[in-house]
């Protein structure tokens, strides 16, 4: 088990940034102090913390002016749209900023590199951010599955190798990999096979994978490989993306894992479905529903080098934070934060939650490393 505490860490200009706040924020067990210099120091929490505040345009945040909060007005950083060439595949990424450590965000199954709209801008503040749509999401290529065979394409092998390969001929340096629900598949296996790319993961309600053939029963097996058949392989299974692949679809769906149903708009809606309307999404769709193999994250968060923090909505009706909790107690998994309120894309329902645990994760981790070199 990780030990309950880290070194407290003096940033020169700030460690936490907090919301601006109609209800109290509590982080619990945080040690915030000052040190005679106003400088702050961060004292790692212990197991799991509770991470709450009001929800709002900006946020505000601890300077090292006299511990004074104040508001951040910096302006938003533009973010662009680039294509990257991968083993012949387009592959299209947004990124922003131009200094700071380098940020890879990494988005869930059905979604794409918008989902982190919300987030890009307000990180490139302070470090270069990149988002990305993993092949066959978004408006990256979509290549039939069928034509590799009986190997199956779309894997957790392919995504991770795909954010390692972006590293290194892209980014060009070694990044944080900020990652939600099947994204944290992703980028464990990704810190897993190239360990000396990966500074530092934070999963977002990771998937559990609860449809992962070693979590059914021996006697269910046989019965959940006939009904992926039938999807992959019958009119039935572009029946039923044809059903989901509407706006009132979509929009249901959201409803179900956003906690708060307002930040379920026209403009996410659109993000979602349109990619999924593009030629070959739906191989695309229906390769991962009946992908029941691969790692499972309780397999690789043993495996991994690099510090982990998992951030978990509490109100995620997919993902129980019950059995997420569990994922705290690995020696990897440096702290397990409770988002109170919100649902299974706390970066996008909540991002004034989100981001100030990113920057602080990353600033914590990118200080350690400097101090050691």
């Amino acid at each position: 088990m990780a030990s309950t505490s880290a070194p407290a860490l003096s940033l020169s200009k700030l460690d936490f940034p907090f919301l601006s706040s109609q209800r109290n924020m509590r982080i619990a067990p945080l040690s915030l102090t000052f040190s005679k210099g106003n400088l702050h120091q961060f004292q790692m929490p212990g197991r799991i913390s509770t991470f709450d505040g009001s929800r709002s345009n900006g946020f505000v945040l601890f300077s090292s002016v006299n511990g004074q909060i104040e508001a951040n007005n910096a302006p938003e950083v533009q973010v662009q749209s680039s294509f990257w060439n991968w083993k012949g595949y387009s592959i299209r990424y947004q990124h922003a900023g131009n200094s700071g450590p380098a940020l890879v965000l990494v988005h869930g199954f059905g979604a794409n590199s918008d989902h982190w709209r919300k987030n890009i801008s307000v990180l490139a503040r302070a470090h270069r951010v990149y988002s990305i749509d993993l092949i066959g999401y978004g408006y990256s290529d979509k290549p039939n599955p069928r034509q590799f065979g009986e190997s199956p394409f779309y894997t957790f092998d392919t995504w991770a190798t795909q954010i390692n390969e972006f590293c290194i001929d892209v980014i060009k340096d070694e990044a944080f990999f900020i990652c939600n629900s099947i994204g944290g598949l992703v980028g464990l296996q990704a810190a897993f096979m190239e360990p000396q790319i990966c500074k530092g993961l934070m999963l977002i309600n990771i998937s559990l994978r609860m449809l992962h053939i070693k979590k059914q029963p021996w006697f269910g097996r046989p019965l959940i490989k006939s009904f992926q058949n039938l999807l992959r392989n019958t009119a039935v299974g572009k029946y039923f993306f044809k059903t989901v692949a509407t706006p009132e679809s979509v929009r249901n769906i959201l409803r179900q894992c956003y906690h708060d149903t307002s930040q379920v708009t026209d403009e996410l809606v659109e993000k979602i479905l349109l990619p999924g309307l593009e030629p070959g999404a739906v191989d695309v769709f229906l390769e991962f529903i009946c992908y029941s193999d691969g790692p499972l994250p309780e397999e690789l968060l043993p495996k991994v080098k690099c510090p982990v923090l998992i951030a978990w909505g509490d109100k995620d009706p997919w993902e129980p934070i019950e059995l997420g909790r569990a994922y705290g107690n690995f020696e990897s998994v440096e702290d397990f934060v409770v988002l109170p309120n919100v649902g299974h894309c706390p970066q996008d329902e909540a991002p004034d939650l989100v981001n100030p645990l990113v920057e602080s994760f990353v600033a914590r981790h990118a200080a350690l490393s400097s101090s050691i070199s």
